[in-house]
């Protein structure tokens, strides 16, 4: 008689189904913890992608300015302009002037203050020696601060060539080449440009861009 008692405690089911629905619960919250996560990450994800691209193109912005100092061989913008766009060249006449004309050396370019920051790839928001220029882009007003950047660009390395902004009347023009001319090769400079561009108000919202340009 113990022994059926026995037997029949053993066999006795009451409450495997509570159980079961503890494990389905704990499954199906497992799920749908993962679920939320994936669209939290894919919307935070969105969200950087979004103001790492407006700032990459704050940077390309200001690839053109320093594009536009080079071929001007000086400031690229007219009083006015500069004066909205809060333009500060932070590099003295006589170091531009090295960077842009005399290939990459001490000695060569001693007018700059600091050659070492002169020539590294590393631009500090905080230190003007360790870049050449820099302005405002996307609402220089301050109207919408959440919609400004600061862009910082510099030269770091120059090849020296024999180009200019105007070639002239090279391989063509009102007269006939002569037989026996020689007409000089074209070599251009080469410029490495290092670009940072941040947002006013999140400084952490940046992009960074290295150009080599040949001019």
């Amino acid at each position: 008689m113990i022994s059926q008692k026995f037997n029949a405690k053993l066999s006795n089911e009451n409450g495997i189904a509570l159980v079961m629905v503890l494990i389905l619960s704990a499954i199906v919250l497992a799920i749908i913890t993962g679920l939320i996560y994936m669209i939290t990450s894919t919307t935070q994800i969105s969200g950087m992608q979004k103001r790492y691209k407006t700032a990459l193109e704050a940077s390309i912005g200001g690839s053109d300015a320093i594009f536009q100092l080079i071929s001007t061989r000086g400031d690229p913008f007219d009083a006015a302009t500069a004066t909205y766009l809060k333009y500060l060249r932070t590099t003295s006449d006589a170091c531009l002037t090295a960077k842009l004309n005399t290939t990459t050396d001490a000695t060569n370019w001693g007018a700059c203050a600091a050659y070492a920051k002169a020539t590294s790839l590393t631009i500090n928001p905080n230190d003007p020696a360790s870049y050449d220029m820099q302005f405002k882009l996307g609402d220089p007003l301050g109207i919408n601060p959440e919609k400004e950047y600061i862009v910082y660009s510099k030269i770091v390395d120059t090849v020296e060539g024999n180009s200019r902004g105007d070639e002239g009347l090279l391989k063509s023009g009102v007269v006939n080449a002569n037989t026996g001319e020689v007409t000089v090769m074209s070599i251009p400079y080469l410029y490495t440009i290092e670009v940072d561009a941040e947002r006013v108000n999140n400084p952490s919202e940046r992009a960074k861009l290295s150009v080599l340009y040949q001019y």
